[in-house]
C-alpha cells in the first residue's frame, strides 16, 4: 500500500489521515461483484426479462436512468445481480473509475461493465461515505495508474477490492458525506449554470453567423424570394449561383493510406482532426515530404481555399489562411473559389450557417460510414453578394465571433477552477483534513 499512496496525484495524503481512521482496502470492508454477463435469449422457461444497468447508466452527474435496457436473467441468479437501494455502482471499463449511488425504488440488475460496491459491515461504513471515496480515487489520479492504460482501462472485480480504503468512524463518515451532499450540490448547480451559459452563447453565435450570411447586414435593405424553400427573402441585390460556376477546381485531398508517407519534418498534412470552429489548429504533427506533396499537387492548398471534412465529423469547415499556403491535406474537399465572384472567408462561414449546415448534412452519402463527394457538393447554392460586402460581412462575423469566443474561454477557466475546487472539497474531506467534520 505505500507503493501505491506514492504515486497517485493525492494519493500521499492517506499518510496523513487522522489516528483514529482505520486504514484497509475495499474488499475487506465491501463485497464486490462484477455483473452478470449480457444474456440475450432465454436459457429456460423460468427466465425472466429484467431492466438492467450498463455503464451508459453511469454518468458525470449521476445515476441515468433514460437509457433502458433489458436482459434475461435466470432465477438462480437473481440475488447475486439485483441492486438495493444505496448499492455503489463503480464502472469497469470505458470511462474506469465513474462512480454513482443507485438510489432509486425498483427492480434492476446489472451488466459486466459494472462493479457493484456493498458494504458488508453497516455498524462500520456508510455507503454514502463510499461513493465519495471512489469519487476520491478517480479524481486523485489512483484508477488510471492501476489500470492499464495502454490499451482500453479496466477497473476489474480484483482492482476495485485492493484499492485503499481509510475509514473514519461512522458518525464522521455520515458526517463527511451530509457536508459534502450540501456543498457539492451548491458546486453543481453553479457548474450547470455555467454549462447552461456556454450552450447559449454557442446557439448567439450561430444565429449570428446564418443572419448575417443569409440577410446581410443592413435590416432595411430590398428583399426578394431566394428560391431556396425554407430559407425565405435574401437581399435583392444578391446572387444564387451553383458553386461549380463560381470556383477554380472543387477536388479531393489525397486519400490513400498514410502509414507510411510522414516524415519529421517537411510540407505540413492537413487532416479533419486540424479543422475546427472555421479555423485550422495545426499541432506540429503531421509532415510529407516535399517530393510527395508535388507528386499529389491538385491537394497543396492556396490562400483563401476552402476546406470541408468528408469524413466523420462532417460539416466541419475551414478557410486556408496565408499561414497554411503550401501544405497537403488528407480526405478532406478543397473549394477554390474565383476570387473576382466569392471571398473564401465569406464562403466557410455561409457553410458555417445553419442553411449551410442543411446542406452538408443533405447529401452526405453512406449509411454505415457517412461521407461527402465533390460531385454533391459542387451543385450548392452559394448565395452571393457583391465581393465588397461579403468581405465586410466576413470581417464583421470574425469579430463578434471573436468577442463570444473571449466570453467562452474565460466561462471554461472558471468551469475549471470549480471543478478543481469540487475535488479538492472531496479529496480534504475524505482524508481528514477538514478538522470541523472530524469530531
Amino acid at each position: 500500500m505505500n507503493q501505491i499512496i506514492e504515486k497517485g496525484d493525492g494519493m500521499h495524503r492517506l499518510d496523513e489521515t487522522p489516528d483514529n481512521w482505520i486504514r484497509s482496502s475495499v474488499g475487506k470492508y465491501c463485497d464486490v461483484q462484477l455483473g452478470k454477463m449480457l444474456q440475450s435469449d432465454p436459457s429456460s422457461e423460468r427466465d425472466e426479462l429484467k431492466p438492467y444497468l450498463r455503464a451508459i447508466n453511469i454518468a458525470k452527474s449521476g445515476l441515468d436512468l433514460s437509457h433502458e435496457f433489458s436482459m434475461w436473467i435466470r432465477p438462480q441468479e437473481a440475488q447475486r445481480f439485483r441492486l438495493k437501494k444505496g448499492d455503489i455502482l463503480v464502472s469497469e471499463g470505458g470511462d474506469a473509475g465513474r462512480t454513482a449511488v443507485f438510489d432509486v425504488e425498483g427492480e434492476f440488475y446489472f451488466q459486466n461493465a459494472i462493479n457493484r460496491v456493498r458494504p458488508n459491515s453497516h455498524t462500520k461504513i456508510a455507503s454514502e461515505f463510499i461513493f465519495y471515496w471512489f469519487t476520491f480515487l478517480k479524481a486523485s489520479g489512483y484508477v488510471e495508474m492501476i489500470c492499464n492504460v495502454a490499451t482500453i482501462p479496466h477497473f476489474t472485480a480484483e482492482k476495485v477490492k485492493a484499492a485503499p480504503l481509510v475509514l473514519p468512524p461512522l458518525e464522521t463518515q455520515r458526517r463527511i458525506a451530509r457536508f459534502l451532499d450540501e456543498k457539492i450540490a451548491l458546486i453543481d448547480g453553479l457548474i450547470e449554470k455555467k454549462r447552461a451559459l456556454l450552450v447559449r452563447l454557442a446557439e448567439k453565435r450561430q444565429a449570428l453567423i446564418t443572419r448575417a450570411v443569409t440577410k446581410g447586414l443592413n435590416p432595411d435593405a430590398p428583399m426578394k424570394l431566394s428560391g431556396i424553400d425554407w430559407l425565405g427573402d435574401i437581399p435583392a441585390h444578391w446572387d444564387v449561383v451553383s458553386l461549380n460556376k463560381i470556383t477554380n477546381k472543387i477536388t479531393n485531398g489525397y486519400v490513400g493510406p498514410t502509414r507510411d508517407i510522414f516524415v519529421e519534418n517537411g510540407i505540413r498534412y492537413i487532416q479533419s482532426l486540424h479543422i475546427k470552429n472555421n479555423n485550422i489548429i495545426f499541432g506540429n504533427d503531421f509532415f510529407v515530404e516535399k517530393s510527395w506533396s508535388d507528386q499529389h499537387a491538385k491537394s497543396i492548398l492556396r490562400t483563401d481555399d476552402v476546406l470541408i471534412v468528408q469524413t466523420g465529423d462532417i460539416g466541419q469547415v475551414a478557410v486556408v489562411t496565408p499561414e497554411y499556403e503550401g501544405c497537403n491535406c488528407h480526405a478532406l474537399i478543397v473549394c477554390s473559389p474565383i476570387r473576382a465572384r466569392l471571398s473564401g472567408r465569406y464562403f466557410s462561414w455561409l457553410l458555417n450557417s445553419d442553411y449551410g449546415q442543411e446542406f452538408l448534412q443533405m447529401v452526405k452519402t453512406g449509411a454505415l460510414h457517412p461521407h461527402l463527394n465533390c460531385g454533391n457538393v459542387k451543385f450548392f447554392n452559394v448565395l452571393v453578394p457583391p465581393v465588397e460586402e461579403q468581405i465586410q460581412l466576413a470581417n464583421n462575423i470574425d469579430v463578434e465571433c471573436r468577442r463570444i469566443a473571449t466570453m467562452q474561454e474565460k466561462i471554461e477557466v472558471s468551469l475549471q477552477k470549480f471543478n478543481k475546487y469540487r475535488v479538492a472539497l472531496i479529496t480534504a474531506a475524505v482524508t481528514g483534513k477538514l478538522s470541523e467534520l472530524n469530531g
